[in-house]
C-alpha cells in the first residue's frame, strides 16, 4: 500500500475536463470521532478507514446543492439546486488516496435522486428538506420519503469567526478531494477540485437525528468533536478511476 497522500487545503491537481460541475453552499460540517475498527467493515473493497491520531470520524453534513451541471454546460436552476444531508465516513485506498464515503445522501429533488442511485450508485434517498437562516441561524430540516428507512435531522448551527489557520484536524475533516464508491463495474475513486475552504468555527444549537442509525452505524451519544460552517465553493468532478486492489493495503 502506498502512504497516504498529504492532507492539502488545496486540490492536489484541476481536473481539466470536469464530468460534473456544482456549488456546495451554506455547509455544516458536524463530526464524531470513532475507533476505526467500529467502520472498517463499510468500507468499499479496495480502501480502509483513514485515520487522524489513531482515530477516524463520522460526518454528518447539511447543505445546499446549487446547479449542478454537465461537463460544461450550465447548471440546471431547479432540478440541478436542492437542499442534502450527507452521512460520510473517511477512507484511503491502496493508491494513497484519501477520500470520503458516504454512508446516505438525502436530498430533495427526485429526479437527481433516481439519476444518483441508477447512474452513479450512490446512497441518494429522496426527503422532505429545508434550509432557513434566520437572524445569525441556519437550520436544515429533513424527513425521508423513500426508500427506507425512515430517518429525519433537525441541525440548527450559528456560524462563529472565520478560521484564518485551520488546525490539523479541521484540514483532515473537510479537504477531501475524491470519495470512494462501488460505481458500475466495481470499486472507484471519482475525484474533485475546488477552491480553498472558507471555513468558520460554529455552534452547534440543535442537533435532532437518526440519520447516522439509519445508515448502518452506532447512534452519537456525546458532544460532536467538530462544527464547522462554510458559505460554500464551485466544484468540479472527475471521472471514477479504480482503487488499488484490497490485497495490497494494510490492516
Amino acid at each position: 500500500m502506498h502512504k497516504p497522500s498529504a492532507v492539502t487545503p488545496d486540490a492536489p491537481a484541476a481536473i481539466a475536463m470536469p464530468l460534473l460541475t456544482q456549488q456546495w453552499l451554506d455547509l455544516a460540517f458536524v463530526h464524531w470521532a470513532v475507533e476505526p475498527a467500529a467502520v472498517a467493515g463499510l468500507m468499499p473493497p479496495g480502501t480502509v478507514p483513514d485515520t487522524h491520531d489513531g482515530l477516524t470520524y463520522v460526518g454528518l453534513v447539511a447543505f445546499r446543492m446549487h446547479r449542478v451541471g454537465w461537463f460544461r454546460t450550465p447548471g440546471i436552476p431547479y432540478f440541478g439546486s436542492f437542499p442534502e444531508t450527507n452521512v460520510r465516513l473517511y477512507s484511503v485506498d491502496g493508491h494513497g488516496r484519501r477520500g470520503v464515503v458516504f454512508r446516505s445522501m438525502d436530498a430533495s429533488r427526485l429526479i437527481p435522486v433516481v439519476l444518483g442511485r441508477a447512474g452513479f450508485r450512490l446512497p441518494y434517498l429522496w426527503s422532505r428538506m429545508a434550509v432557513r437562516t434566520v437572524g445569525d441561524t441556519v437550520t436544515y430540516t429533513s424527513s425521508r420519503r423513500w426508500p427506507g428507512p425512515r430517518a429525519h435531522s433537525r441541525i440548527t448551527v450559528r456560524p462563529g469567526e472565520r478560521i484564518h489557520e485551520p488546525t490539523a484536524l479541521e484540514h483532515f475533516l473537510t479537504a477531501r478531494w475524491g470519495m470512494h464508491n462501488m460505481f458500475s463495474g466495481g470499486a472507484a475513486y471519482l475525484p474533485n477540485d475546488h477552491p480553498r475552504w472558507p471555513l468558520h468555527r460554529a455552534r452547534l444549537l440543535t442537533c435532532e437525528e437518526n440519520l447516522v442509525a439509519a445508515a448502518g452505524l452506532e447512534a452519537p451519544t456525546g458532544a460532536p468533536v467538530s462544527v464547522l460552517y462554510s458559505p460554500g465553493v464551485p466544484v468540479r468532478l472527475g471521472r471514477p478511476a479504480r482503487p488499488a486492489p484490497a490485497a495490497l493495503l494494510g490492516p
